[in-house]
């Protein structure tokens, strides 16, 4: 296969003991470490020592209201900004992202945490731009439902639009710092942004300097219709879940298609994917780990993820009958067509779905040596469903060191990735550019 001389990008998912639902149970997990930040510095060296692009943290504001995520789940983590800042200190080149939801935050606290960020770590800053799905997170901000799904998108893009006017408050050469003359800024250089809409009014500016990488890197993850236009206008970088090459493929080529359309290079959005590699020295070997995994699923956290993501509670029909007609959901819409098409695809009865769910959540599920994992995703990125993935490794800490030990140099030999960091900060690794300030006079 010819890869154009092109390197595919690698991202590290850090979901606490791991992504599959029953990673706190492997005998290897960190499951007593879930809150230590020391546990989540070790797993960014890791993935530094790979080269990786960055490592991410998704984040909701709520738990599930279902029993068993409370007795046979892992229901606390560490806020990902206050953590992020943390690896920041103990990492030189590894991107830092996260989620930060835009149904209950406000712009200007948001635009100012991730541009103190982006200054902490030098420039490896990464927001992912998401709207709330999870029922529970309403009830946590004195409301009983979310906004309808096209609301939440229609305040999740004027959320950005206010994030990005206020991430461009000061020019880059606005702070002059002469003691001499007693300037410490350029007023004329300072632009308050005055904004006006129909979900916020905000007068800016922001109170710190523009960021080493002028915004952090835009991440988005929706799916939906409604997420795929706003990430062709405004994302970066797109995160997304597709079970096959052939819906890989649709995918990104319809959504590039979209960036074209609202005049953007195709080059200025990059699609990963995500991969969950079980890994062994042998086929065998990584069909028995995963076995090993789904031995552990509690039945009841099966149930729960299962209606979770289809935004219903199933838990009242019978297990091994398909899933039943469901009404259309105001969660996570990409999400649960997905479960739903691929029940129906396969026959699967509700416990082979979440069985299926509890794992990989939907995502591509590879198995195998490091040499076929990295066959596999080798193939996805030269047949163009991926510009690189997200690794979400069945279990923490281990599944992340056999990425990188054993998949990341086998990927390295046959060119597919960097021996190197290119530069210091994500947009580097990234290759994206620097975006111009909105507002300074050479951008007009």
């Amino acid at each position: 296969m010819s890869n154009e001389n092109k390197q595919m990008k690698l991202g590290a998912i850090l979901m606490e003991t791991g992504h599959h639902v029953a990673a706190w149970r492997h005998p290897n997990a960190g499951a007593s470490r879930v809150v230590d930040v020391k546990y989540y510095q070790e797993m960014a060296r890791t993935a530094e020592r790979g080269k990786l692009d960055l490592v991410f943290f998704a984040d909701t504001l709520g738990v599930p209201n279902y029993n068993s995520f409370f007795d046979h789940n892992v229901t606390i983590r560490l806020e990902p900004l206050t953590l992020l800042a943390s690896l920041a200190a103990v990492t030189s080149h590894i991107g830092l992202a996260a989620t930060a939801t835009t149904t209950y935050n406000e712009p200007f606290h948001v635009a100012r945490m991730f541009s103190s960020l982006d200054h902490i770590s030098g420039g490896r800053t990464g927001w992912n731009v998401v709207t709330s799905a999870l029922a529970d997170e309403a009830l946590n901000f004195s409301k009983e439902y979310h906004l309808e799904h096209s609301l939440r998108y229609e305040r999740a893009k004027e959320f950005l639009k206010v994030v990005t006017g206020l991430w461009d408050s000061w020019e880059d050469d606005a702070f002059l710092f002469d003691k001499e003359s007693g300037h410490f800024a350029d007023s004329s250089k300072m632009h308050v942004l005055h904004h006006r809409g129909e979900h916020f009014n905000v007068r800016g500016p922001l109170n710190i300097s523009r960021s080493p990488q002028g915004y952090p890197v835009i991440i988005q993850a929706g799916s939906s219709e409604e997420g795929q236009n706003l990430a062709a206008q405004t994302a970066e970088l797109v995160f997304t879940a597709q079970p096959t090459l052939e819906r890989a493929q649709a995918f990104y080529a319809g959504l590039k298609a979209k960036v074209a359309a609202f005049g953007r290079s195709t080059d200025e959005l990059l699609i990963m994917p995500g991969v969950f590699p079980v890994i062994g020295a042998t086929e065998q070997e990584a069909k028995d780990k995963l076995e090993q995994l789904q031995e552990l699923i509690h039945p009841a956290v099966g149930i729960d993820v299962l209606s979770r993501k289809l935004g219903h509670d199933i838990s009242g029909y019978p297990l091994d009958e398909p899933l039943p007609d469901l009404p259309e959901s105001n969660g996570d819409k990409s999400r649960n067509h997905l479960l739903i098409d691929i029940a129906r695809k396969e026959g699967l009865t509700i416990r082979e779905l979440y069985m299926r769910v509890a794992g990989s959540r939907g995502h591509h599920t590879v198995v195998g040596t490091p040499a076929q994992v990295a066959d596999h995703l080798e193939e996805w990125f030269v047949k163009q469903g991926a510009d690189g993935f997200n690794i979400m490794s069945p279990y923490l800490p281990d599944g992340l060191d056999e990425f990188v030990d054993l998949v990341v140099p086998e990927l390295q030999r046959r060119g597919l990735f960097r021996t190197e960091y290119e530069g210091t900060m994500l947009r580097d690794h990234l290759g994206l550019s620097r975006p111009n300030n909105q507002f300074a006079r050479e951008a007009r």
